[in-house]
């Protein structure tokens, strides 16, 4: 067995981090917290959560990268003679830094949005009638990025998995170029 074991779990189990963390927020977090009564808790409440998640959605994403790093050192070979796996590595790697950028920037929104908590809301992606337009704002993008969230992490564990499989020997020597 090749000594990517630690590496692959680590990339693996972050990216798995990621996903449920983001599901869990976006469905869990945010739908909990829209049935609290006072309005004005509502943003409170998901803020507090999503903060407390953040250290360890950074951690994830930091662990990920370094593990990314030492998988490719590992396959830097294969990487350059195997058909298709360079191309796949960048896309891979554009789609996790893509996410990536889509995270943090629903971080900036959701500091906005515990900010302007004092309006109250619908819920954390529904603003109320008469809110500023600032909480609107910041309300409808996260309303979309909550779900665009784990869809790039998605993205990333299926990129992860094709991977793998072009790992399986008999990929490795159809797609050996001359």
């Amino acid at each position: 067995m090749a000594g990517n074991l630690f590496a692959r779990s680590i990339h693996d189990l972050s990216a798995a981090a990621w996903f449920g963390g983001a599901l869990m927020g976006a469905i869990g977090l945010n739908g909990a917290t829209a049935e609290a009564k006072d309005p004005t808790e509502r943003t409170r409440l998901s803020s507090a959560g999503w903060m407390k998640w953040a250290p360890v959605q950074t951690a994830a994403f930091a662990s990920h990268l370094v593990a990314d790093l030492a998988i490719a050192w590992e396959n830097k070979g294969r990487i350059a003679k195997q058909d298709g796996v360079a191309r796949d590595t960048a896309i891979k790697t554009a789609v996790t830094v893509a996410g990536a950028a889509v995270t943090l920037y629903a971080g900036i929104l959701g500091k906005k949005v515990e900010k302007l908590a004092d309006q109250g809301s619908e819920g954390a992606t529904e603003p109320r009638p008469g809110a500023s337009d600032e909480l609107k704002s910041a309300q409808e993008q996260l309303k979309v990025l909550q779900w665009a969230i784990p869809a790039f992490a998605a993205a990333v564990i299926i990129l992860g998995a094709k991977h793998g499989e072009m790992q399986r020997p008999k990929n490795v020597f159809q797609g050996l170029r001359p």
